[in-house]
């Protein structure tokens, strides 16, 4: 079992940045590739951003691409998310994810709120 906690969501205005965190425990955590999604109220929840598991390859949305940077630091079992120019339409839940292989995750955090005020 891998647990996932998330953190770093908040109220911000447009243009602003902020940095979520997901800290990951159990066995075998920093094999696994990691992701983030998102869930606006109303809406599906949407693939933002992956990483693989030594960090070497990263993936985003076109909607995040340029604004934001997923990174992972494995000696702490912790991955990121910068997010730079935040635009109202980012205001969801955000969600932190593990798998073995990107595409197929297992594991998932609670969710942190993010809202971006205009």
């Amino acid at each position: 079992q891998v647990q996932l906690v998330e953190s770093g969501g908040g109220l911000v205005q447009a243009g602003a940045s902020l940095r979520l965190s997901c800290a990951a425990s159990g066995r075998s955590s920093r094999n696994y590739a990691m992701a983030w999604f998102r869930q606006a109220p109303g809406k599906e929840r949407e693939f933002v951003a992956a990483i693989s598991w030594n960090g070497g390859t990263s993936i985003y949305a076109d909607s995040v691409k340029g604004r934001f940077t997923i990174s992972r630091d494995n000696a702490k079992n912790t991955q990121y998310l910068q997010m730079n120019s935040l635009k109202p339409e980012d205001t969801a839940v955000y969600y932190c994810a593990a798998g073995v292989v990107h595409g197929s995750y297992d594991y998932w955090g609670q969710g942190t709120q993010v809202t971006v005020s205009s």
